[in-house]
């Protein structure tokens, strides 16, 4: 008899089953390089070839030169001085980023944001990690409609309600620091930051979603604990390694590091507190029902938007199909979706708050002739505080020292987002491509990672003049002040600190007000000093967000010399 012969589908079989795992893991490693390839030769062939700073690592780029550096934002700045205000940047594994310092082009970016330009897959994963898939996390549409339903919790009459809490917290601080005053000689060494991360999580607790930290009153809270653990949590040299290569792997940052470890805490106990607001959230409705008090709230606000206004609700996308079949459910799921925004309102009022009034005390110490200018503002309202209306209209100094502190110092330091789309940019300068052809626009492929630079043109000389590095709040007394180029920046009042377009930051209002109302009350009452003398040095440390510290302390320490005015 002749031997069976196999069928084509037989030997194929056989064939599969004589490869080992490596060698599949091989051929998938090779077909995913070549359509990677293919996808980066595409967008360099529709992409205009940019100049930029030679690369120095294939595997890195110049992440790490970045990400050593003392003020990246310096070195931004020098790249545009050399390349133009359009350049391109290596990145990890070969890859580059475009990074736009021309007014015009940045202007463009901010109007086509959230459908044109969207957040990278690693902005994303970060922004689910800490945030939840909230405002910050949707795109497009979602978005749209997201910021819809936040907007009147963050209108101008909402944030008038509000501004009793402010003075609130900043007066329990002003009580517990003359209790420590009582027992020195007028003066003492305080430090700083940590009660401003009391002023700020409690205010945003009770203001937000009526729910008292008491960090101010000395409570230990789990949300603080490890707001305060992200300063002594120092990434290891393979944490950094993955951080710089996240931007082509985004999965790397749920790797279980210590800050990562930190932000799932944070999100666990975030959700504890969402569980009892929740219920007594419901609680609150049924005895409104009966007469009861409202709540006032930014989530009160909130759900109240939802209730009057039904496009507000979450759409049957965002939950199974089923449960709108069911009405409590869905009034259930709408909660739900509003403390989804918990999150990233906790982070926003907290960390970004709380950075930028201790910035504002560092730089007053800094500047004691300045401070004293504020003080004697101030003043005026030595028997009362001053309204929302007037910490808006009637203190130009301390307008100006609030805005300069945020140029200076802006919590979020770059803004990075992929194009989902091919794109033309228009330019507001010609710029000089890497052939030598000058042009007036660029074209960038979809794919292509954008980046604004938003702290280096915040200091930039070419547009806030030679002094662009000095805290000078007098720049902002009158228009003069303001240069020719940054008048060209259509952020609020010429600042990136705040983004621009469909993203500009909903709680702009809210942080102005806090920040005015709480320096207004410390000012008045308190005179600062660095501990070791104006030439003290003052370095960054990485906390949820960059803040400050005074060298050699421990943590995000800045201890000053605090004295008690009559």
């Amino acid at each position: 008899m002749f031997p069976a012969i196999p069928s084509d589908g037989q030997v194929i079989l056989s064939q599969l089953k004589s490869l080992r795992a490596v060698d599949i893991l091989v051929v998938s490693s090779v077909t995913w390089a070549l359509l990677k390839l293919i996808r980066t030769t595409r967008r360099r062939l529709r992409s205009t070839k940019l100049r930029g700073p030679p690369n120095q690592s294939f595997v890195f780029g110049l992440g790490k030169v970045l990400q050593r550096a003392e003020d990246p934002g310096a070195v931004y700045e020098q790249w545009a001085r050399e390349y133009g205000p359009v350049y391109k940047v290596p990145s990890a594994l070969g890859k580059t980023r475009v990074v736009l310092c021309d007014p015009k082009a940045i202007a463009h970016f901010f109007a086509r944001e959230t459908y044109t330009y969207v957040l990278t897959p690693l902005s994303q994963n970060l922004t689910e990690l800490i945030a939840g898939r909230g405002l910050s996390w949707s795109q497009g549409d979602s978005h749209k409609r997201q910021r819809k339903l936040l907007t009147p919790a963050f209108s101008n009459a909402a944030i008038r309600g509000l501004t009793t809490v402010f003075y609130d917290s900043a007066y329990k601080a002003k009580v517990a620091w003359d209790n420590i005053l009582e027992s020195s000689s007028d003066s003492s060494i305080i430090e700083v930051q940590s009660w401003m991360n009391h002023i700020s999580l409690d205010t945003i607790g009770i203001s937000g979603f009526s729910h008292d930290f008491g960090a101010l009153d000395g409570k230990r809270s789990t949300v603080a604990d490890v707001f305060a653990s992200f300063g002594n949590a120092k990434p290891s040299p393979l944490a950094i390694a993955f951080f710089l290569l996240a931007p082509i792997f985004p999965w790397l940052v749920k790797l279980p590091t210590a800050r990562i470890r930190l932000a799932r805490k944070l999100c666990e106990s975030m959700g504890q507190i969402s569980e009892v607001l929740l219920a007594r959230t419901r609680q609150e409705k049924e005895s409104n029902l009966d007469g009861g008090q409202e709540d006032k709230s930014i989530i009160g606000l909130l759900i109240k938007a939802g209730a009057d206004d039904a496009e507000l609700r979450l759409t049957p996308e965002e939950v199974l199909a089923q449960v709108w079949q069911y009405p409590f459910i869905c009034l259930l799921q709408y909660f739900r979706g509003c403390y989804v925004q918990m999150r990233l309102l906790l982070l926003a009022g907290y960390e970004t708050t709380s950075t930028i009034l201790t910035w504002a005390l560092i730089n007053l110490s800094q500047n004691p002739e300045k401070q004293a200018r504020l003080r004697e503002e101030l003043l005026q309202f030595s028997n009362t505080d001053p309204t929302w209306d007037q910490l808006n209209s009637s203190l130009p100094y301390l307008d100006a020292v609030v805005h300069e502190v945020l140029r200076l110092h802006p919590p979020v330091r770059e803004w990075t987002r992929i194009a989902a789309e091919d794109d033309v940019i228009p330019l507001g300068e010609p710029i000089q491509t890497a052939s030598g052809k000058l042009v007036d626009h660029i074209s960038v492929a979809k794919g292509a990672m954008v980046s604004i630079p938003m702290l280096s043109i915040n200091r930039s000389e070419a547009f806030w003049g030679a002094d662009a590095k000095e805290f000078k709040p007098e720049r902002w007394l009158d228009e003069a002040g303001i240069t020719g180029k940054a008048k060209e920046l259509q952020g609020h009042r010429h600042l990136l600190t705040f983004v621009d377009g469909a993203r500009t930051c909903l709680g702009k209002g809210f942080a102005l007000a806090e920040i005015k109302a709480v320096l207004s009350v410390l000012i008045r009452n308190f005179a600062f000093e660095l501990r070791d003398g104006p030439d003290t040095k003052v370095e960054l440390t990485r906390g949820v967000l960059s803040r400050p510290k005074i060298a050699g302390e421990a943590g995000y320490d800045v201890p000053l010399k605090v004295r008690r005015l009559n």
